[in-house]
């Protein structure tokens, strides 16, 4: 039965809540995004959609637009699935600081004594924020009979709790059965310690929290995939990027640190006999290699030169082995410079994720169609 039920992917970006919507047995019958790289991805993979990709805003339509431009009759059972932007909830958004964290790194790289400031009280302000009301808005004018909603986990941080809390209370209050679920992608067979937060919504039933395909803890699930076993058989020659070339102020230093290490490889802490660094003054990820017997770190959509994971090999990951470590199948094409395709890629929902979610509300309306 899920293969009857159309969804319709907002904020799709690359397309992987989308994706692993379709994977779970959807209809993905709409993907829309107003960035125009993003689409130009959706549209290069249409065998692995289906469906429209629409280049729109979204606070631009309403909801019987999105019925329309579907072809979904008004009467008719729909999914809306979406990922409002997460910059605005994310930890980098914690600190309204005017640079005192920075500053206090810098202080304790000289030698200094200096305490680390407190957390600001409030968020930094970000227009971004209503565009999860935004979200709301249109599951409530296309009276979906089901959604799934995702984002960051700091998005339950007293900063932004009340956010999330406002679209749990407007869809609880039009009838949905809610389930919150805090998972991590490694549980779903991802190479990537990935960690996000979904609201499940259904009129039907309330939908039951996917179980996890894998652990390190549970003998009787295969364990956490690696970024040895997900990705190593990309390093070959053929996949050779030009941006993958490591160069610059940190390369020799980069060159030096064992695999599933960061920075602190060169400091007295870590017992390197020419120490570079003060332990703590330089964040977690900076010259941070992944190791190939370890789930990949969270890719991030916008790394810095010295950002890491880099390769245990000491390069940067090419583009192909980002996307397989984010979940979408080898063959995904991603448009854009190679910023435009990390960019992408670091904002993505892992499809395997989205699939086991978009699996447990499909069997609401499952179990609807046998009690009826």
């Amino acid at each position: 039965m899920g293969s009857q039920i159309p969804i319709i992917d907002l904020f799709s970006g690359a397309g992987g809540l989308g994706l692993g919507a379709k994977q779970a047995g959807g209809s993905l019958v709409l993907s829309m995004d107003n960035d125009r790289f993003a689409h130009s991805t959706m549209v290069a993979n249409p065998s692995l959609h289906g469906g429209i990709a629409t280049l729109a805003d979204v606070t631009a339509v309403r909801g019987s637009d999105l019925r329309a431009m579907a072809g979904i009759g008004r009467g008719d059972d729909l999914i809306v699935v979406g990922g409002a932007p997460c910059q605005p909830f994310s930890k980098a958004a914690y600190w309204l600081d005017e640079g005192k964290d920075a500053a206090y790194r810098r202080a304790r790289a000289r030698g200094e004594v200096a305490a680390r400031p407190d957390e600001p009280t409030e968020a930094r302000p970000d227009e971004r924020r209503t565009l999860v009301s935004e979200y709301w808005r249109l599951v409530s004018e296309s009276n979906a009979s089901g959604f799934i909603f995702e984002n960051v986990p700091s998005i339950l941080h007293p900063r932004n709790r009340p956010v999330f809390d406002a679209l749990y209370a407007q869809a609880q209050a039009s009838g949905y059965h809610l389930t919150r679920v805090v998972a991590k992608a490694t549980e779903f067979g991802v190479a990537q310690s990935r960690q996000r937060v979904f609201l499940l919504g259904s009129r039907y039933a309330q939908p039951v929290p996917p179980s996890p395909t894998h652990s390190n803890t549970d003998p009787t699930l295969p364990s956490f995939v690696t970024a040895g076993q997900a990705i190593g058989h990309l390093d070959t020659i053929d996949r050779h990027e030009p941006e993958e070339v490591v160069k610059g102020t940190w390369a020799e230093h980069l060159a030096e640190i064992p695999p599933g290490m960061n920075y602190k490889h060169h400091t007295a802490w870590a017992g390197h006999p020419h120490p570079t660094f003060v332990t703590e003054t330089r964040y977690w990820n900076f010259l941070l290699k992944l190791s190939p017997d370890k789930p990949s770190w969270t890719i991030p959509a916008s790394p810095g030169p010295w950002t890491g994971p880099f390769h245990w090999t000491g390069r940067r990951l090419r583009t192909v082995e980002l996307a397989v470590l984010q979940g979408f199948p080898e063959d995904y094409v991603f448009s854009g410079s190679r910023r435009e395709r990390v960019r992408q890629i670091g904002n993505a929902v892992p499809a395997p994720m989205a699939r086991a979610m978009a699996q447990s509300v499909l069997r609401t309306f499952t179990t609807s169609a046998l009690a009826a």
